[in-house]
């Protein structure tokens, strides 16, 4: 008899959400626009087939080849050791990302060229795990790629990213969760003293999510904690007035990122004018860097982790 793995009883799959009973005859596209969380898809024409399984795991990506095995690889390792019955697989949704290890004569797929892989060696259900931080344009574009595939492979099943649920209808709440393991990583501030976490920041509408982080930091009563993006909102122009205001001295910069690449190297801690860091010693703070992504944090990665296994999960379940 197959053992049963313990995760199945504490997992919150399915959608989440359903249609109100007085919306008749929904068309497709609103059928499938309220489909969230993980998403799954069993192919009716394809019953009789036998299942052969694979878990690739998604990500940005890492140019920078000591970033990936700092963030990304511990990540993969403790999923494969977690999940030996599992292929797996990896692929990246940056293009830049992808470009820039092939210039170094190194190969990694996109979502695409993964899927097709599983299904030239024969895989006929497969579970894609996201470590992408919230459903921005990169996890949206995984979606469609879902929706494109859905109907080749016998049963699909596409993960959500570390940041999704909010703790509505009795969901978790992953931002709160995510405040709760990065304080663990990070000592509070001191008297006089800041922590601004630095993320990219998009046009996309998920940009809200750090808005989000700053009010269960607040909630969490996280003083002096702040979240600002480098091409989002809000910037640090933003920022600086209220760490004056609030007799801020001292700040410490860390990434709000999977990997470490030039974003934080040179736009958040390098020394020319322009970077955070610079800026901030020019207004007359004192600044320290703290140079690890996401990955990089052993709290941060057991949630990565916990998505993975919950969408392996799902893909095997009855």
């Amino acid at each position: 008899m197959e053992k049963k793995n313990p995760r199945l009883a504490r997992m919150h799959h399915g959608a989440g959400y359903t249609l109100h009973e007085d919306v008749r005859h929904p068309t497709p596209s609103l059928l499938r626009a309220s489909q969230i969380g993980v998403l799954t898809h069993d192919e009716s024409s394809m019953a009789d087939r036998g299942n052969k399984d694979a878990l690739l795991v998604v990500s940005y990506g890492a140019a920078r080849q000591e970033s990936r095995h700092a963030a990304i690889e511990p990540i993969l390792d403790a999923i494969a050791e977690e999940n030996p019955e599992a292929d797996l697989y990896e692929a990246y949704t940056s293009r830049v990302m992808r470009q820039k290890i092939q210039a170094a004569g190194l190969e990694m797929p996109s979502v695409e060229e993964a899927l097709e892989t599983l299904l030239a060696n024969g895989y006929t259900r497969a579970a894609v795990a996201s470590l992408h931080l919230f459903p921005g344009t990169e996890y949206m574009a995984m979606i469609e790629t879902f929706n494109a595939y859905r109907f080749r492979f016998k049963r699909l099943v596409l993960g959500t990213p570390l940041l999704y649920w909010m703790g509505q209808e009795e969901q978790r709440d992953d931002a709160a969760d995510f405040v709760r393991v990065l304080r663990q990583e990070f000592s509070d501030p001191e008297k006089g003293e800041a922590l601004l976490f630095m993320a990219h920041g998009t046009l996309h509408p998920s940009n809200c999510f750090y808005t989000l982080l700053q009010t269960r930091m607040d909630m969490a009563r996280w003083d002096n904690a702040f979240v600002y993006t480098l091409a989002g909102w809000p910037r640090m122009e933003q920022i600086i007035p209220e760490l004056k205001e609030r007799g801020i001295r001292r700040v410490k910069l860390a990434p709000l990122m999977l990997a470490i690449g030039a974003h934080v190297t040179r736009d958040m801690g390098g020394d020319a004018p322009e970077s955070h860091r610079s800026r901030l010693l020019a207004e007359g703070f004192e600044v320290e860097v703290l140079p690890k992504g996401l990955g990089e944090l052993p709290a941060i990665r057991e949630m990565y982790i916990e998505r993975a296994n919950e969408v392996w999960d799902k893909l095997r379940e009855e």
